[in-house]
């Protein structure tokens, strides 16, 4: 399904992304793991085969345009991006402070703008590529104290749309995966799942009955990286335990 593709992960130590890196890895792909915590990232590419890791921060272009380069230049191509970088702020906006805003922007919006902007040329050459986005059911649906996430992966969604239609005769597909709440440890420094309350509150929002696991979402996000789904682009695929259609 990804045999011989060259996979560049960002944000590869999250509780998504290092499953993603994991599972990608056993079909074949070649796994180029970027994170900014070193201990993290040491760990996950010494359990993944066929990896390289590199420790950057996806908010600066320079940081991962000298890692394409390199990969480049090693690999001759980037087949495929996953953006899977992301953070939870939730606040309402009368005591949402401007610079945590703005820092929930960079770190959702900014980073996959950057991210995408880093391997375009590359993908241009070729005529091919797959660029996957990891987004949430709040970019669409309105949910209590979100603003801040909700317009950060509104603007990814749209940003989505616009490359597909962009790219497309270009031969590079754009897509995403809108997620519900999902059992990680980013989920836990929320204090969404940490006590049976915040759990029993979290599981209730979810049509389903539970929040979700890193193994429920991967193998959509695989899925949209294989050429398996080569005549799709433009989409943002729900895996949320129904939250969208509640």
């Amino acid at each position: 399904m990804l045999e011989g593709k060259v996979i560049l992960l960002l944000g590869a130590t999250g509780g998504i992304g290092s499953k993603v890196a994991e599972e990608a890895s056993k079909l074949g792909a070649k796994l180029i793991l970027v994170a900014r915590t070193k201990k993290k990232l040491d760990e996950l590419n010494a359990k993944i085969k066929n990896s390289i890791a590199f420790e950057a921060d996806a908010t600066n272009f320079n940081d991962l345009k000298s890692i394409v380069e390199k990969v480049e230049d090693r690999f001759g191509k980037i087949d495929v991006l996953i953006h899977a970088v992301g953070s939870i702020l939730l606040k309402p906006i009368h005591i949402l402070k401007q610079e945590e805003f703005e820092e929930t922007l960079q770190i959702n919006l900014v980073s996959a703008f950057l991210g995408i902007k880093a391997v375009i040329r590359g993908m241009m050459r070729r005529k091919k590529g797959s660029i996957v986005i990891i987004s949430s059911v709040a970019g669409s649906k309105g949910l209590r104290n979100h603003e801040a996430i909700s317009a950060a992966k509104g603007g990814l969604e749209a940003m989505i749309r616009s490359a597909a239609i962009t790219y497309a005769s270009r031969g590079i597909r754009f897509n995403g995966v809108a997620l519900g709440l999902v059992d990680t440890p980013l989920s836990a420094q929320a204090k969404l799942t940490t006590s049976e309350k915040a759990l029993e509150i979290s599981n209730k929002m979810h049509p389903l009955g539970r929040i979700g696991k890193p193994v429920d979402v991967v193998s959509a996000i695989l899925y949209l990286a294989s050429d398996q789904s080569s005549w799709q682009t433009g989409t943002i695929i729900p895996i949320d335990g129904g939250m969208s259609a509640n």
